[in-house]
C-alpha cells in the first residue's frame, strides 16, 4: 500500500492525468529515490535565493501543466550562471500557457541512463533501463524485466545493454556504482507495483549515475485513463 503523502500527490494529479515534475521528484523521493536538491516557487527572489545556496549553474525548467514536454517550449535550460539570467528566464516563462512556476536545481554532470516502467494490462508492470540523456533515441539500447524485480535482476539488465562498457569505466571514465543503481531499480519495481492501479507509466530520463550514487534528474509519470486524462504531448 503507497503511503498516505504518495497517495496524495496521484490523487492531485488527477485533473491533469500527469504528475508535474517537482511532485513527481517528491513521490520518488518519498519512495527512497534520490533526486537532486531543488525549489519549485512562483517568485523570482525565491527561485534566484535558493540558486546561491545551493551555488551556480543550475538548472532551470518550467512548471506547467499544459506542457508535458518541456523542451518543445524551450522549458529546460541548464547552465544557467546568475541572477540576471535566471529573472531573464523567469519572465520568459511567465509566458508559457498555465505557468505554475519554475523548478531550479543542482546541476548534476554524470553517465545518464534511462530507467523506467509501463504498465501491459496483459502482463503487469515492467521495468525498463537503458542508455539515458536527450540521445535515447538514437542509442536504442534499452531492456526489460517484469515486475517484482528479483535480486540478480539488476545485473542482469545491466549485462545486457550495449553500451555496458560505457558504465564499467571505459578507456578511463568513471564507472558507475553498480549497488547504487540496483537499489535504485529496486525501489522504482517496489514503487510501482504498488502504485500500479493508478499509473499508466513512469519514465526517469535522466537518471544521472557516479561513482558513488545514482540521481533522478527527471521525471514523468502518467495516470491510467481511468484516474485522469492526459494532455496533448504540446501545448496547444
Amino acid at each position: 500500500m503507497a503511503s498516505k503523502e504518495i497517495q496524495e500527490i496521484l490523487s492531485g494529479a488527477k485533473q491533469t492525468g500527469w504528475v508535474l515534475e517537482p511532485e513527481s521528484k517528491r513521490l520518488l523521493s518519498l519512495a527512497g529515490l534520490e533526486v537532486p536538491r531543488f525549489s519549485w516557487t512562483t517568485k523570482v527572489d525565491e527561485a534566484s535565493a535558493f540558486a546561491r545556496q545551493i551555488g551556480y549553474p543550475v538548472v532551470v525548467k518550467v512548471v506547467s501543466p499544459q506542457v508535458l514536454h518541456k523542451s518543445e517550449v524551450n522549458g529546460v535550460v541548464p547552465g544557467v550562471e546568475s541572477d540576471a539570467v535566471l529573472k531573464d528566464l523567469f519572465d520568459r516563462f511567465q509566458h508559457i500557457e498555465g505557468f505554475a512556476g519554475m523548478l531550479v536545481e543542482e546541476q548534476l554532470s554524470g553517465t545518464e541512463l534511462i530507467v523506467g516502467s509501463r504498465i501491459d494490462y496483459q502482463f503487469g508492470a515492467v521495468i525498463l533501463l537503458g542508455m539515458g540523456g536527450t540521445s535515447v533515441e538514437v542509442y536504442d539500447d534499452t531492456t526489460l524485466r517484469m515486475a517484482p524485480l528479483q535480486e540478480n535482476d539488476p545485473v542482469q539488465m545491466v549485462k545486457a545493454l550495449k553500451a555496458r562498457p560505457l558504465l564499467e569505466g571505459y578507456r578511463g571514465s568513471e564507472p558507475v556504482d553498480f549497488s547504487a543503481l540496483s537499489r535504485l531499480l529496486m525501489s522504482l519495481s517496489d514503487l510501482v507495483l504498488e502504485i500500479e492501479p493508478f499509473i499508466e507509466s513512469m519514465d526517469l530520463n535522466p537518471v544521472i549515475c557516479f561513482k558513488d550514487k545514482c540521481v533522478v534528474a527527471d521525471a514523468r509519470i502518467l495516470l491510467n485513463t481511468g484516474t485522469g486524462s492526459k494532455p496533448s504531448d504540446s501545448p496547444s
